[in-house]
């Protein structure tokens, strides 16, 4: 595919992409250009990144296209609060052969939870919650749960009161005994009651929740879980507002999010990426693009969005919760939320393969994984990177040490994933001048 490079952008050239090479992004044209930090274009060199490094970048990225190993790649990178690079390769939909665009718009799954914890920490900072106030305070429901300690001779699952309600703190680290449907036993339960399920009201899944055991106690150990769905619930409870109300209003109208929500208007189903799954014949379409509002939107999935769009949310965690006129959040709380606030024997519970690094230097933060050691983690990162990912691919990190925020967005199940979350952290960094 033909593709030119100009003011640092490579772009394919077509429409929308086109004028990208002669003016700033649609969400960045209301934008004072010499604001430091609003997402305006700038140059690589000035701010301190170099041109031609960063064609590796995109290099690395058509490179894993052109082997099969994705259908197309968008990616972004700003440093010092200016958009420094974007790019797009490849198609987003393999049977029309139609291009991959920077406004193409991706389901991105777990990149959801930080979104949701951010919408949680505001009504932290109204005064309507503690870290470490029970969450039963809010859930009645989770009062009395009990937790799984084997099976009984009968194959009926045995349990022992859970003694404590978890904290606001633990279901905000995956540390309050939540599961997320896996192969153990507990999440064979969440399969077999189909929790979480977007097409049901949000009450149902803590209804659910009440009638499942724990998987361990409240506080003893790091698994990934449902806790940022009923963060969700949460906030809807709290704020008095339906959760993708409060999205809307308090969130994504504020910072120019106008792509993003819980699913595709049927007049922009040709802006969205088609998902793949790798087969030993190739790469296969998977899911389908939702195109209704689900019944109970979820805290930590079901999310669409564009590259465009998530820079903007992780730009303004990156500037201490604001972004141009619309100030989200306290610099304070967004520290906290990008600190370690795993004790000692949850820490040790992260998984020694983790998504970034190896296990090794990491820690959890509220709804984000954190870089507490990067030379232990193997990372390029620096000490301090916040970040998370989606489970068809999306990815991002946030580097303060660096003023650096990047998005990545494919959709795709299988390996390449992983190639390219190796390869743009590598690609990145090589690129910094100072």
């Amino acid at each position: 595919m033909s593709s030119v490079l100009t003011n640092g952008f490579r772009c394919q050239v077509t429409g929308l992409l086109a004028l990208l090479l002669v003016g700033p992004p649609a969400w960045a044209q209301h934008l004072d250009p010499h604001h430091a930090r609003d997402l305006s274009r700038a140059e690589p060199e000035a701010v301190g990144l170099s041109a031609s490094r960063l064609e590796r970048l995109a290099a690395g990225m058509q490179q894993v296209v052109d082997d099969g190993g994705l259908s197309g790649v968008v990616t972004m990178v700003a440093r010092n609060g200016r958009l420094a690079f974007a790019d797009a390769v490849g198609v987003q939909d393999i049977e029309s052969g139609q291009p991959m665009a920077l406004n193409t718009l991706f389901r991105i799954w777990s990149m959801t939870k930080p979104v949701t914890g951010v919408a949680l920490m505001m009504l932290y900072e109204e005064g309507k919650w503690q870290l470490n106030d029970p969450v039963s305070d809010y859930i009645p429901e989770f009062s009395d749960l009990r937790v799984y300690v084997g099976e009984q001779a009968a194959g009926s699952p045995a349990t022992e009161p859970a003694t404590r309600s978890m904290t606001m703190l633990e279901l905000m680290t995956h540390s309050g005994g939540l599961d997320y449907g896996g192969a153990d036993a507990v999440g064979q339960m969440y399969q077999e009651h189909g929790v979480p399920n977007p097409d049901a009201p949000l009450q149902t899944l803590i209804d659910d929740l009440s009638q499942l055991p724990l998987r361990e106690k409240p506080g003893t150990s790091y698994h990934y879980s449902v806790s940022v769905d009923v963060q969700g619930y949460l906030v809807e409870k709290l704020s008095g507002q339906p959760f993708d109300e409060f999205l809307l209003t308090r969130i994504f109208e504020p910072l120019g999010m106008e792509d993003t929500g819980f699913f595709v208007p049927v007049g922009d189903v040709d802006r969205a990426a088609r998902t793949y799954r790798a087969t030993e014949d190739g790469l296969e379409l998977t899911g389908d693009i939702r195109t209704l509002p689900p019944t109970g939107p979820m805290g930590g999935q079901g999310l669409y969005s564009t590259a465009g769009d998530y820079l903007r949310f992780a730009q303004m965690l990156l500037n201490g919760g604001v972004l141009d006129d619309a100030q989200l959040l306290s610099p304070r709380t967004v520290q906290m939320m990008r600190t370690n606030h795993l004790a000692d024997g949850p820490l040790r519970t992260l998984p020694s393969t983790h998504v970034f690094g190896r296990g090794h230097g990491l820690g959890w933060g509220l709804d984000f994984e954190v870089v507490m050691d990067a030379a232990a983690a193997g990372e390029p990162t620096r000490d301090g990177t916040f970040y998370w990912l989606g489970a068809a691919g999306t990815w991002f990190w946030i580097d303060p040490a660096s003023d650096l925020v990047f998005v990545g967005m494919i959709q795709h199940f299988g390996d390449a994933a992983r190639e390219v979350y190796d390869k743009s952290r590598n690609l990145v960094y090589q690129a910094l001048t100072r």
